[in-house]
């Protein structure tokens, strides 16, 4: 127990200012702040090691208005910044939460620069795999989340000793303790021994993850199955459930995204992927075809927007697309495998498997897919329409050539979703609401507990993850929290 925690005589529980559970890239800004405040501080979390989803995300950042843009002579404001997120989610992110986001993220970044992060040396720039900003503001560190998790770890080392903020790690919160009133004073939580015990506490604050590695929970809010292995596997929801039964509720269901799509090799899911695609036009011209499972295009192939994509994908049945071409194009292609060669993706339609398809004919290869033969070959013969006149019938420009060389090949790609878009709802203070709007006194949430949708609405707006979580956990530590 941390030096400055007391012993409360009636209970013989500990007592803190504040109990923050969850290690992450919220939680962790929290627990920083708060102790440094004087608070009596402690952090809990189920895993054996800070970081939550550090240890697998990115690590992409957005902030306007950084020391680092004044340096390069960017002329940025957290309004721009705010309405760019605003317009590439067409309006369904949530204006108050990205506000606050948008307006704080800055001080944020230049914090993380002041501890020691690096960026690349040519960041910050529009944009990465994803619909790029107007401005450059989007930053990444060679280690990616990595880099983020090494900043924030040492500074939670500093806090340990300077500070006395206290950790618990392999403790897993099991229930929220609330007065005749309502209002949260404190945690049960039980640890790696399934010793339980109730601490009381100022202030709780959720910053447990979100459900994408809860496969029922995922398929449950999100409608579709999780396809994908790489969440990190303690975000089951368990501060999503807790915090509904306090007397918060859910929101976002309707803003639910998916990315334009992973290769799995396989019909057992969750899977990791097998190989990315390069499905950038500005790096990699297309010269396949993506058609649906009617055999049909559906969208211009090389088309830039990112944006466009994905929500083209949204619209096809399970969200699931495939790329075909022929030998020729094989052959003469750039290969559309990320670090495969040419040789290496012959090696995989070789070997073959459900995302690997080839066929002599146009038939077999979409009995083999099991799509439409009559629409993929309508689909081949319109598109070969397009490259003998020019004039495709989707408007694409880059019409290398026909399809018409057997062997036939299709990659099966399937578009998914790694974040939770689904999360409690909070106020403007990021405390935890009930349905009638009222907050729940002592209790707050931040970080992917408030659902991807809040901050990134039913899009994919670079940096609009980590930085929002961190930003959120600095307010918090810094000035929300009633100390």
């Amino acid at each position: 127990m941390s030096p400055k925690a007391n012993e409360t005589p009636e209970t013989n529980t500990p007592e803190y200012d504040v109990v923050i559970v969850g290690a992450g890239s919220s939680g962790l800004p929290a627990a920083i702040f708060s102790s440094q405040r004087g608070a009596r501080v402690l952090l809990i979390d189920k895993a054996d090691k800070i970081g939550g989803s550090l240890w697998v995300a990115t690590g992409q950042m957005s902030a306007a208005g950084t020391k680092l843009q004044q340096e390069k002579g960017i002329d940025d404001s957290a309004d721009k910044h705010f309405d760019d997120v605003m317009n590439i989610s067409h309006g369904t992110a949530n204006p108050e939460i990205v506000r606050l986001a948008v307006d704080n993220a800055a001080a944020t970044f230049d914090w993380l620069m002041e501890q020691g992060l690096v960026p690349l040396p040519d960041h910050p720039v529009k944009g990465f795999g994803h619909e790029p900003y107007s401005l450059p503001r989007y930053y990444w560190a060679a280690d990616g989340a990595t880099a983020v998790l090494d900043v924030l770890s040492s500074v939670v080392d500093k806090a340990v000793a300077e500070h006395g903020l206290e950790i618990r790690l392999q403790t897993a919160l099991t229930g929220l303790v609330q007065d005749d009133s309502g209002a949260v004073t404190g945690v049960t939580v039980t640890d790696a021994d399934g010793h339980e015990q109730r601490i009381s506490a100022r202030n709780v604050v959720l910053t447990t993850g979100g459900y994408n590695a809860n496969m029922d929970m995922y398929y449950e809010l999100n409608g579709f199955p999780q396809y994908c292995s790489l969440p990190y596997p303690h975000n089951k929801g368990d501060g999503l459930v807790l915090g509904q039964e306090a007397g918060g509720y859910l929101r976002g269901q309707d803003k639910v995204f998916i990315n334009f799509g992973m290769l799995f090799n396989t019909t057992n899911f969750p899977a990791k992927p097998e190989v990315r695609l390069e499905h950038f036009p500005e790096r990699r011209q297309p010269w396949e075809i993506y058609v649906n499972v009617r055999g049909e295009r559906f969208l211009r192939e090389d088309i830039t927007s990112v944006d466009a994509r994905e929500r083209a994908l949204m619209l096809q049945p399970d969200y699931r697309y495939w790329v075909v071409f022929d030998e020729a194009i094989l052959n003469k292609a750039p290969p559309i495998t990320i670090g495969w060669s040419r040789d290496e993706l012959k090696s995989a339609f070789a070997k073959g498997g459900p995302a690997f398809l080839k066929a002599d004919t146009i038939e077999d290869l979409a009995a083999k897919a099991g799509i439409s033969p009559e629409g993929l070959k309508k689909s081949i013969e319109g598109y070969n329409y397009g490259v003998e006149t020019g004039n495709d019938f989707f408007g694409r420009t880059h019409l290398p050539a026909e399809i018409g060389t057997a062997p036939y090949y299709a990659l099966r790609m399937q578009g998914c979703a790694i974040s939770s878009a689904v999360g409690l709802a909070v106020d403007g203070q990021l405390r935890v609401t009930r349905p009638d709007g009222r907050p729940i006194d002592n209790l707050y949430a931040a970080g992917e507990m408030l659902g991807s949708s809040q901050t990134m609405g039913k899009a994919a707006c670079g940096g609009m993850m980590v930085t929002p979580a961190m930003t959120f956990g600095r307010l918090l530590g810094q000035k929300i929290l009633p100390l």
